[in-house]
């Protein structure tokens, strides 16, 4: 099982990225896929989570209204739409996958990770 984050960058507040997650070798369609980031000197924390099963998503209180997960499921991808980004959202951003499709944003569900893309965001 393979997933493979792109998209980080450097921003300004105000601005937006789109990461993409490609997700690959798993034997059943239906996982849940999630964002996770860890910020420098903090624990590492649930961002947004996206169930390939019933297309269900769930965001971390934080980020609701600002960003926005998808899947395209053609190209085994899902996507973290991030508006209106600030200082504090400036992290590595981690995909990963929980095979049994929980649709939840405890780390310990994710069996498979990412290697993680840098989001800097300058105040």
């Amino acid at each position: 099982m393979q997933l493979v984050e792109s998209g980080g960058g450097f921003v300004q507040a105000g601005g937006s990225l789109r990461l993409s997650c490609s997700v690959s070798g798993f034997p059943d369609d239906d996982v849940t896929v999630g964002w996770f980031r860890q910020a420098p000197g903090k624990e590492r924390e649930g961002v947004a989570c996206f169930s390939q099963g019933d297309g269900s998503a769930h965001y971390a209180d934080f980020v609701k209204g600002r960003f926005t997960i998808s899947s395209d499921s053609s190209k085994n991808t899902v996507y973290l739409q991030m508006n209106n980004l600030r200082a504090d959202d400036t992290a590595v951003y981690y995909c990963a996958a929980d095979p049994l499709d929980r649709t939840t944003l405890t780390e310990n569900a994710f069996d498979d990770w990412g290697q993680g893309t840098q989001v800097t965001v300058s105040s």
